[in-house]
């Protein structure tokens, strides 16, 4: 059985990250993958892994920071987009197609349509969950408010983001030893996480440079490469732990003791899945709130980012708490690729 996926995004970030693991989950069941990225992409990730890469396009709205200018502009390119993909499915002579995340999950959608090929979208932003639903099933991630509702439509389920194997397998003893390398770590300080994913968006950096700024009590790591090249003029390496971006995340999240985070994405799930409070930082990404509090009751602390030094306090201050259920959400998200898989498999079957 082969299936062909489509993904939006720069081949590196979140939306590759969900369509990478659900791939593999479905390669442990015997699929075939291949993958179809925009044309200005990186392949990179998907081609460590083993996958095969189809150069495509996949207009980007702008996904859940959308404007009506951007939807508009994304909507004239998605006539030439729906033909080219549906063009790459029919000649990979693909089964079934998982279209994931926005302009991805969208363009995967009408070019199974006219490919004539089962469909399953893996939507969150207000663009997607407005189109897909009427073409073809859909699975509802957390950022997406259906996640939340008691009853769901027929065509939709909902699902946490799926993650690698690997991700609870993180050994403290590699993180300590890589901090060791940066002068201003302390083994004997308390160690906190700062990450907005991939891009650190300037939130973030305001965040960690306003506990900087008012303790030295802790380790603050900053993970991400900046959205914008003036913000690195905004990160001081002599009170913060920049680490840029990096592949031993897993081995962070199990060393350190407290993680700030966006709220959305994946890498809360991760933090998760490694028995770590969060506090989650909203309003960091294009203003937008996305309530995972609601979603992981009583793992996360919501947090404006001027209040992120209060929020501090009461996360150690119920450090146990917030741990046990962190945990206990942690062996769900860990779960939810295999899941995934199978809902998907049998569908098709």
């Amino acid at each position: 059985m082969k299936a062909f996926f489509t993904v939006t995004g720069r081949g590196l970030g979140g939306d590759a990250v969900v369509a990478l693991n659900t791939m593999a989950a479905l390669r442990k069941r015997g699929v075939e993958c291949i993958i179809g990225l925009d044309k200005t992409a990186s392949s990179d990730l998907f081609e460590k892994n083993g996958f095969e890469v189809c150069k495509i396009s996949i207009p980007h709205a702008g996904g859940h920071s959308a404007t009506k200018l951007s939807a508009i502009r994304g909507a004239l390119k998605l006539v030439t987009a729906t033909f080219k993909a549906r063009s790459a499915i029919k000649k990979s002579k693909s089964d079934f197609v998982v279209a994931v995340l926005g302009g991805g999950a969208i363009v995967g959608s009408l070019g199974a349509k006219f490919a004539r090929k089962p469909c399953f979208s893996l939507i969150s932003t207000p663009l997607d969950s407005k189109v897909c639903p009427k073409f073809n099933y859909c699975y509802a991630l957390p950022e997406l408010d259906a996640f939340r509702f008691d009853t769901l439509p027929k065509n939709m389920d909902r699902s946490f983001y799926p993650l690698t194997d690997d991700i609870g397998d993180g050994k403290e003893e590699i993180a300590l030893q890589k901090l060791k390398e940066y002068p201003n770590f302390d083994e004997n300080k308390k160690t906190i996480i700062f990450s907005s994913g991939s891009s650190i968006f300037k939130g973030m950096i305001d965040a960690i440079n306003i506990v900087a700024n008012s303790t030295d009590e802790y380790n603050l790591v900053l993970i991400g490469r900046p959205l914008r090249e003036e913000y690195y003029d905004l990160i001081d390496d002599e009170k913060i732990i920049y680490v840029g971006f990096i592949d031993w995340i897993n081995h962070l999240f199990k060393f350190a003791d407290l993680t700030i985070l966006t709220d959305d994405g994946v890498s809360l799930e991760e933090a998760m899945i490694c028995g770590k409070p969060i506090i989650a930082l909203t309003k960091v990404k294009w203003g937008r709130y996305q309530n995972m509090a609601g979603v992981f009751k009583g793992a996360i602390i919501e947090s404006e980012v001027k209040d992120v030094c209060k929020s501090i306090m009461k996360a150690f201050e119920n450090y146990n708490s917030l741990k046990e259920n962190a945990e206990v959400y942690g062996k769900q998200c860990f779960e939810a690729a295999d899941v995934l898989a199978d809902k998907i498999l049998k569908k098709v079957e």
